[in-house]
């Protein structure tokens, strides 16, 4: 009622039975790979990269694709309560362009991989081109850009001291997977004596502009080191467990003062971008893995969702919380719903009993992109439309 008084002209929305909360915060996504949905799964992660994915999208990736995939990928996103995501995929010209569109907020990486896609040919290009995309959007009040080196067993130690050196300068977080799996961490020790972890602190990368994501793989002293170096981890829950990737040890970052967010990972692997489903997940998950009830609780999974997640992306002045000066990053979630009924504590409702299908409105910077369940700035039809037509496209070349 004071905000009523205080703010006449103001446009007045009523959802009563509703709860309004921070946007989630989807800290990990390759957005334009729902396309990719369904089409290789039940697999181990090597298995699924090289011989499905790889293959894939050195033959379908292109521009239309991304910018198809992307709003695919958002008209999800924001029907689930994401109002920020951090994307890594390539063309991120065209999905920061398709965020401005659609009005999501947005981290882009500036992926680099060492070996040619359909974005880049040489380590040369990938940064060429990554350079002129943060150019492109420096200063735009949606989209940040951040080096997104794509692994350790990826990216050579000459392309990774670049990516510190100009991560330092232009004051961008790195986004890279990280100790994804046991195989990957094993293979690293035989052949350079060194896990992946303890390469990258050597090359300076342990900082805390680093999200790295994943990290299944962690004994004490790296808990310890990416503690003292305030370092990030990215938790995707589900697209672990799909690939039988490993367990993160939630838990245990947390209880060491680490940073932990969440993320989707691609729809490719997942198979949605539902940061609900991630969040009790990630609860239950890190509950099971510690045998500790207390573990990850109901509040920290949401914090993971929001406000740790605007933290690793270096934007928790901006978004992340319901703070005074901060960006109107909101969403209602109609806790009316019988499957959640009644309502003791609204939090455990929010990540124990409450699914995407509740989320009822989304703001991004005060713009409203679901308005009743319905999104404002996307054509879902057309959407859907062309997916299907990839989809036919894909399936037909698979055959």
């Amino acid at each position: 009622s004071d905000a009523i008084e205080r703010y006449p002209e103001a446009q007045h929305i009523d959802r009563p039975g509703h709860v309004l909360l921070p946007g989630l915060v989807n800290a990990h996504v390759h957005a334009a790979m729902t396309l990719f949905r369904g089409l290789a799964d039940d697999l181990p992660l090597d298995d699924w990269l090289q011989r499905h994915i790889w293959p894939a999208e050195n033959r379908w990736i292109g521009p239309v694709f991304i910018r198809d995939g992307t709003e695919l990928a958002m008209a999800e996103m924001i029907r689930s309560g994401t109002t920020c995501c951090n994307e890594m995929y390539y063309f991120p010209d065209i999905a920061a362009q398709t965020a401005v569109d659609v009005g999501l907020r947005t981290v882009v990486a500036m992926i680099v991989i060492e070996q040619p896609t359909p974005w880049a040919s040489t380590v040369e290009e990938y940064f060429e081109k990554g350079l002129a995309v943060h150019d492109q959007f420096r200063g735009h009040p949606l989209v940040r850009t951040s080096f997104g080196p794509h692994a350790p067993y990826t990216v050579s130690d000459d392309s990774l001291r670049r990516i510190r050196m100009l991560a330092d300068e232009l004051g961008t977080t790195v986004h890279m997977h990280v100790h994804e799996t046991a195989r990957e961490v094993a293979d690293a020790q035989a052949q350079s004596g060194q896990r992946p972890l303890a390469r990258l602190d050597t090359l300076g990368l342990v900082t805390p502009l680093l999200n790295a994501v994943h990290m299944t793989e962690l004994d004490d002293d790296e808990i310890a080191l990416l503690a003292e170096r305030g370092a990030s981890v990215v938790h995707c829950p589900e697209s672990n467990l799909k690939l039988a990737s490993g367990f993160c040890p939630v838990g245990r970052l947390l209880d060491a003062g680490v940073n932990v967010a969440l993320g989707t990972d691609g729809a490719a692997s997942n198979n949605d971008l539902d940061m609900f489903g991630e969040m009790k997940t990630a609860a239950l998950l890190g509950k099971a893995v510690s045998a500790d009830a207390t573990a990850v609780s109901a509040t920290r999974a949401l914090e993971m969702a929001t406000i740790n997640g605007a933290r690793a992306l270096g934007l928790e002045d901006e978004t992340g919380s319901l703070t005074v000066g901060k960006a109107a990053d909101l969403i209602c979630v109609d806790l009316g719903h019988p499957d959640s009924c009644p309502v003791y504590h609204p939090v455990s409702q929010l990540v124990y009993a409450c699914g995407r299908h509740q989320v009822s409105d989304v703001w991004v910077a005060g713009r409203q992109l679901l308005d009743r369940g319905q999104l404002t700035e996307l054509d879902s039809d057309d959407i859907r439309q062309r997916a299907q037509a990839w989809s036919e496209r894909i399936g037909a070349g698979n055959d």
